[in-house]
Parts: structure tokens; C-alpha cells; sequence
């Protein structure tokens, strides 16, 4: 969907009152870190300082990198992880990975990293009471790259994920490679195929498999789940996510295996309830102290991903999912119930008719703020929000830093990741003052020597009736399904006359069925039901079979059988459709349809 040519930027939105204040700091495109207060006044740009993510220190110290890899080489590969002071002065730096020489360019160390790391002391890179990071000491932990060959996984080169922690020195202490735990993952056969053959290649490098692109990766830290006994929450275990495989993960950091998983495959019973998750960025466990602590929390990005079977919008079976809109979801990982979500339906826009109105279909990100607020960055959008527990927008800020592409090349102002941090973290600086913005009515709003709101005038037509409230469009909305699913029963099938069969046992018999499709809160079903038990119970007594399809309870089956309404009546023998009826018939009428089949 699209969107105005022209629109604000900046701060458009500010409620003081109800946000947790501080400073955020984002990467912007291509312009270098910016560091901006709650009114949107830029306190500090760091030029060409790039992040992938920033993160803020408790001192003003900045994390990010200096540059990439010639993208002919290498595909997001960070030269290095840099600390600098508030001025820019290097502080730490880590390259020393892997070697590498790329033809035509100077033969250098190379850190490899890209989106994500975690300073020791503090597990998730965003502000936690009492769990502050690190400042000029200790361990850190990298997410990197690392080139490879597993013919396990597929006859190309991959570009594999690698989670390294070096100390301050620049030792490397430990390190954790995907393409090892392929087995662990859980992929179904006709995925592992599609990888074999198609491992999301990319143009790097000669072509290479960027198979799982993980996108994020931070320690559990201090958590319920593990004072509740539960081994899997170990503080040192690592969750991640996979934006191309579509699953998230928690990894033992003590023997390397995957201990706690839900995804890739999405119809598992246990988690059938949540959706798809699709191309997910920013799953972590809210840390110990913050509101949600010890839930999973995670942009849901919606856009297309995963590895399966080749489908309509997928004929090799890659990215074989789609969803054009975005969620962030608060997940229990014990229970698997989702325990607060943001979506389009959060911001009045109707799934799936406006439901691009909530859509970054890559990077984003969502934190967990003290006052139980969430900070969200719609990333493909350049715009961060913050929004209460009742999913109020209190603060919304768009971004001003375009692309400077060239002239064919698209432009736009994408944020990768946002953060809020207090503000005693920028000690450097004043508490700046925070000014209420409301928002505009964007009704009566106009540009000048633009038109203003309202007719001339308003004429009334005689005869005419009032618009509906309900805003009935075209299309359904995804809940009207299960709006009709929930409705009161009218009336009750007779199970020791109708078996009632499933998808696994319908069309699996020699004798002559009738197989009723319906539903016990159909008004139209109700009426035809009475004249099927007649017939069934007196002219064609033991000559036919009759069988109920609950079509709520069987959606497949009846999407597969082509049902287009209930009730309909399929006739079938030697688990071959004779004929088919459907809508409400009378005694004669049904008795003269089945008549010709005995």
C-alpha cells in the first residue's frame, strides 16, 4: 500500500506524561549514528559511524563499526566492532577474526560482524535497572559470518552464522557455528530439499547461501524461567532468531545445542495458535527487572520467508510464505500463549484490508521499556514508536535521513534497530526540556494555497439511507471466520445417525455415502438437516451411508473438496465423487437427486 508523497518527519507525536523519557539513538541509513531527545532535537551526529546496530554506554561511549567488506567479497561483513568516547576517540576495537584477502583489495583482519553484539553485564544492549554494561572492560559478544562448505546442507557455498565472545584483549574465548546444529533445527524434508538446492543464494562473492541470516542474538541473562528451575533458561544460554528459516531459538552456551525452539515448522499443534512468524527480527527474553521479564519478545515482520514445498509464490519453494503486514509479539516460551501483541488492528487498521498501515517487512525492532511501554521501530519506514500497554501511541518519530543513492537506485529511510536510553547515560549533556506535541488533525491540515476542509456546500438527497457502521468491505477480515465459528449452535446433528468423519477418513469407503458439509450454526444447514435424517430413516434406510463434515473443524478438507458454501451434499462411492448438491432442498428434491444413484 502506499503512502503520501509528501509527510511529515521528526517528532509528530509526544505525550511526556505517559512515556518513559530519555535519549534515542538510531543508525541512520547511511548519515551515521544520531543521538536525538524526545522533541526530536539532534544532540549528537557521529558521521559515517556506522551501526549495526548502535549501542549506548552509561558514559556516552558509542559501539558500532568503522565500515564494510567490498560488497563484492562479502555480503554485510563488518570490518571491525569499534568503542568510541562521546568525541569520537576510539577507545577498543576488534578485527582480528578471520584473515582475509579479496582480489584487488588490501589484505586485512576482519571482524565479520554483523547485526547484533551484547557488551558483558548487560544481556539485550538496551537499558536494564541494575544490569548496566561493561564500560572499558570485559567480555563481548559477537554475531559474525564465516564462509563454508557442508554438503549436508547444500552443494553451494554458504554464507554461515557464527556467535564468537572475545575478552577486552581481543582473545577470542569461545565460538558457536550454525551450519554444525543443521540436524537440531527441526526442517522437514521437502525444506531441507529446497535448501539443498536453493540456499537463499546471493550475488557475494560469487554467489553464496546466506541459508539462515540470523539477525539478532543476545544473552538470557538473570531470568524466572531458570530460577524456576528450568535448565534451558541457563543466564549465559544465547537466543536468536533465523529471518530466512523463520524460527527462533535458544542455544546451551555450555555444550552448543539448540534447548528451546519454536518454528520452522509452523502447523505443529503446540504452536499452531501463534501464526507464522515470518522474517523476524529482535528476539530476545525481557530481561530480569522490566515489566514482561522472562517473556520472549520479537518483531514479526510479515513479508515473505521460510524453506518448503514450491507453491503459488514460490516455485522453487524458497521464501514459500507471505504475510503483507507485521506484528510484535509477546510470547510465554512455557506456555506458548501470546501474552500482549501489537498489530495492524492495534492502530484501527483492518487486517487484511489496511493492515500495510503496520509493515516493515525488514529490519525493525521492539524494546521493552520500564514503565511497561514498548518502543517500536517500524524500520522499513524509518519510523519509531512508542506505545503503551493499552497500545496508545504516546511518541512517534519519523525519520529525516534519506538514502543518498544514485539515480536508479531506491531511496528511502530505514532505521535497522532503535533504542531509548536515560538520560543519565549522556552525562555530557543537560536534561533537555520535554515540550508536548500533539498530534495533528490531518482532516483540516492543508499546505499553503491548498484547498481548505468542507464543501461550498452540502446538498442532501431525499430517499437516501444512512452509511452502515460496520464499514462492510469486499474483502472479509480474518476474524470474521472465526466470528462465525464462535456463533450459537441452531440445531444438533445426530451422531449415532451421521458418523461424523475427519480429513484422514472421509472418501475411504466401497459402500454409498451421502457426506453432508456443514455446520451446526448455519441457518441454511439447519433447515436442510431434518429432510436428509428422513430420508436417511425411512426411503433409503440401509441403502446409504451417511457422514458429517464439520467444515469449522475442518478447513483443508473443505478448502481441498472445493466447498464454496454449506450446506452441500456430496454423493461418493469407491472414494470417487458421483455428483454434489448444495443449499437448502425440499423432500422431493433430494429424494429425486439421490434416487439415480441406487
Amino acid at each position: 500500500m502506499g503512502q503520501p508523497t509528501i509527510f511529515p518527519t521528526g517528532v509528530t507525536i509526544y505525550k511526556p506524561e505517559k512515556c518513559w523519557n530519555g535519549y534515542n539513538l538510531v543508525p541512520t541509513i547511511n548519515s551515521g549514528a544520531l543521538l536525538f531527545d524526545m522533541n526530536g532535537n539532534e544532540i549528537r551526529r557521529w558521521e559515517q559511524f556506522h551501526g549495526f546496530p548502535n549501542k549506548l554506554l552509561p558514559n556516552g561511549d558509542l559501539i558500532g563499526y568503522s565500515g564494510d567488506r567490498d560488497p563484492k567479497y562479502g555480503m554485510q561483513d563488518g570490518v571491525d566492532l569499534v568503542q568510541i568516547d562521546y568525541d569520537g576517540n576510539i577507545v577498543w576495537k576488534f578485527n582480528r577474526f578471520e584473515f582475509i584477502e579479496d582480489e584487488g583489495n588490501e589484505a586485512q583482519w576482519m571482524a565479520r560482524t554483523h547485526h547484533d553484539y551484547q557488551r558483558e553485564g548487560n544481556p539485550v544492549g538496551y537499558y536494564v535497572p541494575e544490569q548496566n554494561p561493561l564500560l572499558r572492560e570485559g567480555k563481548t559478544l559477537i554475531l559474525g559470518h564465516k564462509t563454508v562448505r557442508n554438503e549436508k546442507i547444500s552443494d553451494k557455498k554458504l554464507l554461515d552464522d557464527v556467535f564468537y565472545e572475545v575478552d577486552w584483549e581481543g582473545n577470542i574465548l569461545w565460538e558457536w557455528h550454525a551450519n554444525e546444529h543443521f540436524d537440531e533445527i527441526g526442517f522437514s524434508e521437502e525444506a531441507k530439499k529446497t535448501i539443498y538446492k536453493n540456499p537463499n543464494i546471493r550475488e557475494s562473492d560469487g554467489g553464496v547461501g546466506d541459508w539462515l541470516h540470523i539477525n539478532c542474538m543476545s544473552y538470557l541473562g538473570p531470568n524466572k524461567r531458570y530460577n524456576e528451575g528450568d535448565e534451558r533458561f541457563h543466564p549465559e544460554n544465547i537466543i536468536f532468531d533465523s529471518r530466512e528459516a523463520n524460527f527462533l531459538a535458544i542455544i546451551s552456551k555450555k555444550t552448543g545445542k539448540i534447548v528451546w525452539k519454536i518454528g520452522p515448522n509452523w502447523d505443529d499443534e503446540n504452536i499452531k495458535h501463534i501464526g507464522y512468524i515470518i522474517g523476524p527480527h529482535h528476539t530476545h527474553l525481557i530481561p530480569e527487572g522490566l515489566p514482561g521479564e522472562g517473556n520472549i519478545l520479537v518483531f514479526d515482520n510479515g513479508g515473505w520467508g521460510g524453506y518448503g514445498v514450491p507453491n503459488t509464490v514460490s516455485e522453487d519453494g524458497t521464501k514459500n510464505v507471505w504475510r503483507d503486514y507485521s506484528r510484535v509479539l509477546e510470547i510465554n516460551p512455557i506456555t506458548l500463549e501470546i501474552v500482549w501483541q501489537f498489530t495492524p488492528e492495534s492502530i484501527r487498521a483492518g487486517i487484511p484490508t489496511d493492515a500495510s498501515k503496520f509493515y516493515s517487512p525488514y529490519v525493525s525492532s521492539a524494546q521493552r521499556l520500564p514503565n511497561g511501554n514498548t518502543l517500536i521501530d517500524e524500520g522499513s519506514n524509518g519510523r519509531l514508536i512508542e506505545v503503551t500497554y493499552e497500545k496508545e501511541i504516546v511518541w512517534e518519530w519519523i525519520s529525516p535521513y534519506f538514502s543518498n543513492s544514485k539515480d536508479e537506485d531506491p531511496i528511502n529511510n530505514m532505521i535497522y534497530r532503535g533504542y531509548r536510553y536515560p538520560y543519565s547515560w549522556v552525562p555530557q549533556e543537560e536534561i533537555p526540556e520535554e515540550i508536548a506535541i500533539e498530534p495533528l488533525d490531518i482532516t483540516t491540515y492543508r499546505l499553503p494555497n491548498a484547498g481548505k476542509f468542507g464543501a461550498k456546500k452540502v446538498i442532501t438527497v431525499e430517499g437516501t439511507l444512512p452509511y452502515s457502521e460496520s464499514g462492510a468491505l469486499c474483502v472479509a477480515k480474518i476474524d470474521e471466520t472465526d466470528k462465525l465459528r464462535n456463533r450459537e449452535k441452531l440445531f444438533k446433528v445426530n451422531r449415532d445417525l451421521f458418523t461424523e468423519v475427519s480429513e484422514e477418513e472421509i472418501l475411504k469407503n466401497d459402500k454409498l455415502e451421502l457426506v453432508l458439509f456443514g455446520a451446526e450454526r448455519c441457518s441454511h444447514c439447519k433447515k436442510l438437516y431434518p429432510v436428509i435424517e428422513k430420508l436417511i430413516q425411512s426411503d433409503f434406510r440401509n441403502r446409504i451411508e451417511a457422514k458429517y463434515i464439520d467444515v469449522d473443524k475442518n478447513p483443508n478438507l473443505t478448502q481441498e473438496k472445493g466447498i464454496r458454501g454449506i450446506p452441500t451434499v456430496i454423493v461418493s462411492k469407491y472414494e470417487t465423487e458421483l455428483a454434489r448438491t448444495s443449499g437448502e432442498k425440499t423432500y422431493e428434491e433430494l429424494m429425486k437427486f439421490l434416487s439415480s444413484f441406487l
